[in-house]
C-alpha cells in the first residue's frame, strides 16, 4: 500500500505563508494514496503559475507545460493509456484567459481527467494582477482604478457546458477537499474540481476568513438533488453562502474512449499498439 511520505519531494515549497496552495498539495497527495495509487502509477501534469510550483515538490510522474495549455497534454496521456490515472492542475488566470477553449471543448469530449483549478481570483506569481474570476470593482496591481470585467464563475461555466463532474472544495477543509479530488479520480469522463483558496499577498476580498464564513457542504442541505439546474441555483459565490462539494454528477456518463464506436471492440491501451521504431537517422540528422 503506497504511503504519503512516498510521494514527498527534497524540494521544498517556495509558496507564500498561508498559501491555499499547501492544502491542495497536501490533498492531492491524500486522495493519490487512499485511492491505492502510487507515485509510479500516475501522471500529473501542471500548468504555469504559482500552482505549477508544485511539480518538482510532489514525487510522481510529472508534465509541466505552457500557460493555460495543460489540458491537451493530460487529455493526450490519457488517451494514449487508458489505465493511468491523470491530473491536470491549473490556476483560474491560465485556464480562464488563454487556455479557456481547452476548457470548453474538454468537457464537450469528456476526456477522463481530473481538472483541479487553485482558483484565487488573481494572477499570483506575476504580483497581482486580476484573472478572469476576480471580483468586479477590486483594485489590483494592474487595474489600480479597480475591475470593470464581470467577474466568471467556472463553476456555473462547467455546468452550463454539461460537465458530466462539477465539485467546489475549500483549502480550509482539507477531508472534505480529499475526497472531492478522490471522487473526481474514479469518476469516468471529465471531472471539475474548483478550489477556492486564498492568496495571502494579494487576494485581500475573498480571504481565507471571508470564506471559512460562508461555505456549507450541499450534502448537508435537506433540499439537495443531485440535479444540474440546482447545483446551477447554488452555484454563486454570495455573502449568504458559498456551496461546496460535489454540486453534480452524471454517474451515468462514458469518457471519450468509452464513446468512440470504433474501439468498443478494443481491450488493449493505445500505448500497447505502438509498434516499435528506430528514430535514430532522424536524430543524427540534428548533429
Amino acid at each position: 500500500m503506497p504511503t504519503v511520505a512516498e510521494y514527498n519531494s527534497p524540494v521544498m515549497p517556495t509558496w507564500c505563508p498561508g498559501c491555499g496552495d499547501f492544502a491542495i498539495w497536501s490533498a492531492i497527495k491524500q486522495a493519490l494514496v487512499a485511492e491505492g495509487f502510487g507515485p509510479k502509477d500516475v501522471l500529473i501534469c501542471f500548468d504555469i503559475g504559482c500552482n505549477g510550483n508544485m511539480a518538482d515538490k510532489i514525487n510522481a510522474y510529472v508534465y509541466k507545460g505552457l500557460h493555460g495549455r495543460v489540458i491537451p497534454a493530460a487529455a493526450g496521456a490519457k488517451l494514449a493509456n487508458q489505465g493511468m490515472p491523470v491530473l491536470a492542475i491549473a490556476g483560474d488566470g491560465g485556464t480562464f484567459d488563454e487556455g479557456m477553449q481547452h476548457f470548453v471543448h474538454s468537457i464537450r469530449s469528456d476526456y477522463d481527467i481530473t481538472f483541479i483549478v487553485h482558483n484565487n481570483c488573481d494572477f499570483g506569481l506575476t504580483t497581482g494582477q486580476p484573472t478572469p474570476t476576480t471580483w468586479e470593482g477590486q483594485v489590483m496591481n494592474s487595474a489600480p482604478w479597480g475591475v470593470v470585467e464581470k467577474r466568471l464563475n467556472p463553476v456555473k461555466l462547467a455546468l452550463s457546458l454539461g460537465a458530466s463532474f462539477v465539485a467546489r472544495g475549500f483549502t480550509g477543509n482539507l477531508p472534505q477537499l480529499v475526497s472531492l479530488i478522490r471522487s473526481g479520480i474514479t469518476h469516468k469522463g471529465f471531472s471539475y474540481v474548483d478550489v477556492l483558496q486564498h492568496c495571502p499577498t494579494y487576494n485581500h476580498f475573498q480571504d481565507h476568513h471571508w470564506l471559512s464564513e460562508r461555505v456549507y457542504d450541499v450534502a448537508t442541505k435537506e433540499d439537495y438533488r443531485n440535479e444540474r439546474d440546482y447545483a446551477y441555483s447554488i452555484s454563486e459565490i454570495a455573502d449568504d453562502g458559498v456551496a461546496t462539494g460535489i454540486l453534480y454528477q452524471d454517474k451515468e456518463s462514458q469518457s471519450y474512449m468509452q464513446q468512440l464506436p470504433y474501439r468498443k471492440e478494443y481491450s488493449s491501451n493505445l500505448i500497447d499498439e505502438v509498434k516499435g521504431y528506430d528514430i535514430s537517422a532522424s536524430l543524427a540528422e540534428f548533429r
